[in-house]
Parts: structure tokens; C-alpha cells; sequence
């Protein structure tokens, strides 16, 4: 009985959704797969079979980790994972389910984890348990292993590894090169084209610009990058290695006509098949620095690579993103004194948050009193998160007397 109540309550929630056959035919394209795959609201995945375990039967990420281990480890460590933290949280707080359901279609796209936000948030009367397959904090567990990969109790992946599980449990898998296929990832980092915009840029273009990159035409997808054999990790603009890796800088220095000593950066992206960074949310603040042999730390030039919005999102104040295969150059003044003496470095403060933070950061100024203290308390530790995120690097440092004129 239990499950039938929570399988009408789940119906109801998120109304009828399209069916979608777990059958694969051969020919099917990718985006004849992907459009049937993604599907909103996505369609409950209903009542296990019944020869299914429990393990087999449960959308628990950690009932998958009993088999996949690694795969679930790694997730658990990624933004995936964390896809329902405080930043979004604080915000579900004070919207209604409409707007709610559009932001959980990319941070928790199941139809499972949105029937049981509306039951936490009080958008339903009703107050069936869920089912034994259905944990009860699933809708906190972000882009959960089910999101990509179970349709009807069904498992779907790419084609098996070499590191494959043996053996037949949940009925086997439908193997897709969909997975493989970077138009897999799009359906949440690419909007479409009558999506948000600002300045007539569509707010979320990451699939269009890795299009228009060199890694497109050399066939070199998002999984390249951010799932290299096959792991779950997705390191993007928040690990500090993998931001590294997608500049190359050239150091510098000159005479000018009237005798004054400059020092120059080149620095590229040469490393990332997308705009550095991506979207509006983070902040690269570059800086060309002059390191005296004393220590003495003299800044020559900075440049923001961000694409920065006003508050509100509704006006472009700048956008200084740098394209893939795109190169920006910072030049200044050397002293005289300082000829062939010390280094040259270029030092990149990154914060992943940015836009993030101000925002929330101005939010609570204006509305401390107003706010709820759960809703507080999320809103105060998503700012702290945001500043956490923060880092900083030297992405080149040479000394003055062995770079060349």
C-alpha cells in the first residue's frame, strides 16, 4: 500500500509525464536517444520488478556504491554531488514550485527528488512514507547516480570498460554512445536558444562555445576533459590543477622608445574547449608581478577575466572572457633598478563563486531581519562556501635575466 500512495503522490506532484521505452534500437542516433532520454518532468521510475534486490531496487547513491565503488567515491567528491548545497537551498526556501521545478531539472532532475522537495516545502498536503526504493533525503543528494543512469528501474552507460562489473545484477544495461557524446552534457550546460539571456548572450553556452573551439573539430569532448577514463569527477573551474591547465603564459620583457623597461604576459587559453571562464558565476583576477630579490612583491598590470553582471542580471557591465585558442596580454613598467634583477610571474586569483557571493552577500544586508533562521543559516553558509572556493596560483615565473628581449 505504501508503495501505491507514494507512487500516486509522486503522479500528482509532477503530473503525467511522457513515456520513454527502455529499448535502444541500433540506429537510434544520439539525438534521437538524448531527446526521448531528457525528458521534463522526467517520468517516476514506478514500482521495482520484482526479482530485483534491494540494492537493485533503491535510487540510493550509496546502495550504488556497494558494486561501484570507485565511480561513487569520485562523485561524491564533485560538484555533482553538492548540486543541492546551501547556495541553491537558501533560495528553494523562498520560491514556489514552478520556478523551483526549473532549477531542479539541472540540480536534482528526478521526479522522485522534486516530489519529495514539495513534501519537505509544503507544496503537498500529503504525508505517505516513501518507498523502501525512494531514501528519504534523495532530493538533497544533488545530480545523483539515477539522474544519468536508471530510467524504469532500467540501467543505461556507455559501452562496458575494461574494468567492467561481471555479471547480470539489475537486469543487465543499455549500452549508448550517447554517453560518450558530449550532447550528453549539453543538456544541462548548454540552454537553449529562447533560454535566459543577458546582452543577447545566452547565460549558459558552454556547448556552443566548445563547438566553435579547435576540440570539436578534433573530435575531443567534454568527457576528454572532465571524465578521463571514464571517472566521476568533473574538475572544472574549482580544482586548481585543472584551471592551470588550460593557460599557457609567456613571459617577457623589452625596451621602449624612450628607454623605459617593460615587462609583458601573454597568456592564452590554450587548454580549455570552452570561454575561460565558461559562464557569468566566476572571477579570474590575472596579475603580472615583479618579485625584487628582497622578496618585495611590486604588481606591473592585472586583467579580470569575468563576464560580470550587474545584481539584478539584467545589464552587462563587461564581459573579458577568454575564448578558447584566444590570448590576452598584460604590459607594464619595470624599474630601472630592477634590470637583470628578481622575476617575472603571473599570479590568477580564481573565485568559483563569485557572482554567487556578491549576490548573496548584498541579499542578506537588505533582508537579515526578514529572513527565516533555517533560511538564515543555509544563506550565511552558502557565502561561506563561496569564499572557501577561493584560490590562487603562479602560473609562470622566470627570472628577469634569462628571458629574452
Amino acid at each position: 500500500m505504501r508503495l501505491k500512495v507514494a507512487a500516486i503522490l509522486i503522479f500528482l506532484v509532477m503530473g503525467l509525464a511522457l513515456l520513454y521505452s527502455c529499448s535502444v534500437p541500433e540506429t537510434e542516433t544520439v539525438d534521437d536517444f538524448l531527446s526521448g532520454y531528457w525528458v521534463y518532468p522526467m517520468q517516476p521510475q514506478g514500482t521495482p520488478p520484482e526479482n530485483y534486490t534491494h540494492l537493485e531496487a533503491s535510487l540510493a547513491p550509496d546502495s550504488c556504491a556497494q558494486c561501484h565503488t570507485e565511480q561513487h567515491k569520485q562523485w561524491r567528491e564533485s560538484l555533482h554531488s553538492h548540486t543541492m548545497g546551501p547556495g541553491i537551498r537558501w533560495q528553494l526556501q523562498l520560491m514556489k514550485p514552478e520556478p523551483s521545478r526549473a532549477c531542479l531539472k539541472c540540480h536534482a532532475p528526478l521526479t522522485e527528488q522534486f516530489a519529495l522537495l514539495a513534501q519537505e516545502q509544503g507544496w503537498t498536503q500529503a504525508r505517505a512514507a516513501p518507498p523502501d526504493y525512494l531514501p528519504g533525503d534523495l532530493h538533497r543528494k544533488g545530480l545523483a547516480c539515477a539522474a544519468c543512469h536508471v530510467r524504469q528501474h532500467q540501467r543505461f552507460g556507455p559501452s562496458a570498460g575494461p574494468n567492467a562489473l561481471e555479471g547480470t545484477a539489475h537486469g543487465g544495461f543499455v549500452a549508448h554512445e550517447a554517453f560518450s557524446d558530449s550532447r550528453f552534457c549539453a543538456n544541462c550546460h548548454q540552454f537553449a536558444e529562447d533560454g535566459p539571456r543577458l546582452n543577447d548572450k545566452l547565460r549558459e553556452d558552454t556547448y556552443n562555445q566548445w563547438q566553435q573551439s579547435r576540440y570539436a573539430a578534433e573530435g575531443k569532448g567534454c568527457q576528454s576533459c572532465h571524465m578521463p577514463d571514464r571517472r566521476h569527477e568533473w574538475k572544472g573551474i574549482h580544482d586548481p590543477a585543472m584551471t592551470r591547465s588550460a593557460f599557457t603564459v609567456t613571459l617577457s620583457r623589452s625596451t621602449a622608445d624612450d628607454g623605459r623597461l617593460l615587462a609583458s604576459a601573454e597568456v592564452a587559453n590554450s587548454g580549455a574547449g570552452h570561454h575561460l571562464p565558461t559562464y557569468m558565476v566566476p572571477e579570474l583576477l590575472l596579475r603580472l608581478e615583479h618579485v625584487a630579490p628582497s622578496g618585495r612583491v611590486s604588481e606591473l598590470a592585472r586583467h579580470i577575466l569575468a563576464w560580470r553582471p550587474n545584481l539584478a542580471l539584467t545589464e552587462e557591465r563587461f564581459d573579458q572572457r577568454l575564448p578558447a585558442g584566444e590570448s590576452v596580454h598584460l604590459t607594464g613598467e619595470l624599474e630601472a633598478s630592477s634590470e637583470p634583477d628578481g622575476s617575472l610571474r603571473l599570479r590568477v586569483s580564481v573565485a568559483p563563486k563569485y557572482q554567487y557571493l556578491v549576490t548573496f552577500v548584498d541579499y542578506l544586508e537588505r533582508n537579515r531581519h526578514r529572513l527565516e533562521p533555517k533560511t538564515l543559516g543555509l544563506l550565511e553558509l552558502a557565502i561561506q562556501e563561496a569564499r572557501s572556493a577561493e584560490y590562487e596560483f603562479i602560473a609562470a615565473e622566470e627570472m628577469l635575466e634569462t628571458i629574452a628581449n
